[in-house]
Parts: C-alpha cells; structure tokens; sequence
C-alpha cells in the first residue's frame, strides 16, 4: 500500500463525497485528508476497521501473554488439564 496516492486535500473529500465511499470500499485501502496542507484525519471502510480492530485485540491478548511469561504467572498444560479433570 502506497500512502502518498491515497492523499487528498479536505475540498476533495466535500466535492467527492460518494465516489470516496465507493472507492474506500472497492480499493480497501485508508484515505488521508488534509487541511491547510497537513494530515488531518484517516478514513477507511468499515471492512479494514473492524480487521484493525481485531488484529489489535489479538496483538493485545499476545502482549498480556508475553507479560505473564515474563513474570513467571504460568502453569504446565497438564497440571492445569489434571486440576480441570478432578473437578468433574
């Protein structure tokens, strides 16, 4: 993905309105907008949002992990799977 095609200045956006949602949906790549030149504010379709999201999550549920190894708050697979069965 090439970020520098996919900058257009805010006036764009106002006069192209539709053809940016269209776009956003079909190419599945963000937009920058900017004002008075700089880099205001990123749009994408829902589609890549909601896969960013997710991809966050996962690499927050990682990062947690990663913690907890760290500091010793682990336990062995079977130990775990032992206490699980005794209390069935």
């Amino acid at each position: 993905m090439k970020l520098s095609t996919q900058i257009k200045p805010i006036s764009y956006l106002k006069s192209h309105t539709a053809e940016v949602v269209r776009n956003l949906g079909e190419v599945r790549e963000p937009l920058i907008i900017t004002q008075n030149g700089e880099a205001k504010v990123v749009i994408q379709d829902i589609e890549s949002y909601e896969q960013t999201q997710e991809t966050m999550a996962l690499l927050k549920i990682l990062a947690l992990g990663n913690r907890q190894i760290e500091e010793g708050e682990v336990q062995l697979a079977a130990d775990v799977f032992d206490r699980l069965r005794k209390r069935s």
